[in-house]
């Protein structure tokens, strides 16, 4: 990948009483796909409107291939594509002609918009459904009518605001696929902000987690991963029989255990280190058969849940995000209770 193409520094915005982003250092390199992710509200959205020149910074600065966001505005909009959460076009148009008249409104000729138009059109797989009115169209096939409206400009950037929100297992999977190919192929960089923790995980080169405003980590799955555990924060998963006090005190009394949390017919040890082995010992001393014992944290959902305690974001009495068992989305939930 290449040199950086999108950098923040110290970049904060301030909306009367409430930080939506502070002191946001970021860097993104020219041909990588990067998400941005963190429940509603963390500050993404916001983000994006500073980058995209829309709403200026409190304090520090944004600069997408050179241009100051907020004081040239005008050269990002040249070679930024954006794709909202919810994307509109003219229902009564076709797909067809609703890119035509994107290319009009970016100065392509006629000859040109429809060239190319039909071009984009076939490359996200909406070539049968051209002649189509646009009010027809399901929200997958909006998607995807959207990234070739992007690409009707040429962009050297692409951010997308929940890019898979509300579309079947099916069309989600041929938009990653896109996604990729306009990394891969075409050396477009590409800025995903969501809360679908699979599909950014499935796509992402690298990722930035976004609390209440802050960047409390960034890099790739592997490297958040690494750092938590030299961080000292580790996540066993248990299952044993009996699981009874005794067995839980054993294991409470473990040097370097934290607590422990039940977690439907499984208990989550978490520690500061790998006590795989005293777990393994305390369990055959009591007579405990173990029947599953899983060390966690290698994938996006746990690597967020542990940062998101790390960064001191939730309490007993706190309601948070965390994603959601096989939906790849996040809800609110509770601390569970130590037992």
């Amino acid at each position: 990948m290449g040199n950086p193409i999108i950098k923040t520094t110290g970049l904060s915005k301030r909306y009367g009483e409430v930080q939506a982003v502070e002191g946001l250092d970021l860097s993104i390199r020219e041909g990588e796909v990067f998400g941005l992710l963190g429940p509603n509200g963390a500050g993404k959205t916001t983000t994006t409107l500073m980058l995209l020149g829309l709403t200026e910074p409190t304090a520090g600065s944004a600069w997408i291939d050179g241009h100051n966001c907020t004081r040239e505005p005008i050269a990002v909009k040249r070679i930024v594509g954006y794709l909202p959460d919810n994307v509109g076009f003219y229902p009564d148009l076709t797909g067809l002609e609703n890119l035509v008249f994107t290319g009009r409104l970016n100065g392509l000729t006629d000859a040109v918009s429809r060239s190319r138009a039909e071009r984009l059109l076939e490359r996200v797989g909406l070539t049968y459904a051209a002649g189509r009115r646009a009010g027809a169209y399901s929200r997958g096939m909006k998607q995807r009518l959207g990234i070739a409206d992007v690409l009707m400009k040429d962009p050297k950037v692409i951010i997308m605001d929940e890019p898979t929100l509300g579309i079947d297992p099916e069309g989600v999977r041929e938009l990653m696929n896109l996604i990729r190919q306009l990394s891969a192929q075409d050396g477009r960089t590409l800025l995903l902000s969501s809360h679908q923790l699979y599909q950014v995980q499935q796509v992402c080169d690298r990722v930035g987690i976004f609390v209440k405003g802050r960047l409390i980590a960034c890099g790739t799955i592997g490297e958040l991963g690494r750092q938590l555990e030299n961080d000292g924060r580790f996540l066993l998963e248990l299952q044993a029989e009996p699981m009874d006090e005794a067995l839980r005190k054993a294991l409470a009394a473990i040097p370097g255990v934290k607590e422990i949390q039940p977690a439907g017919d499984s208990w989550e040890i978490v520690s500061s280190r790998d006590v795989r082995p005293d777990v393994t010992r305390a369990a055959a001393e009591r007579g405990a058969a173990i029947l599953s014992l899983r060390q966690r944290g290698g994938d996006l959902d746990e690597i967020y849940r542990q940062y998101f305690e790390k960064a001191g974001d939730r309490d007993d009495n706190h309601e948070d995000a965390r994603p959601e068992n096989g939906s790849g989305g996040l809800r609110l939930f509770r601390r569970r209770k130590k037992v």
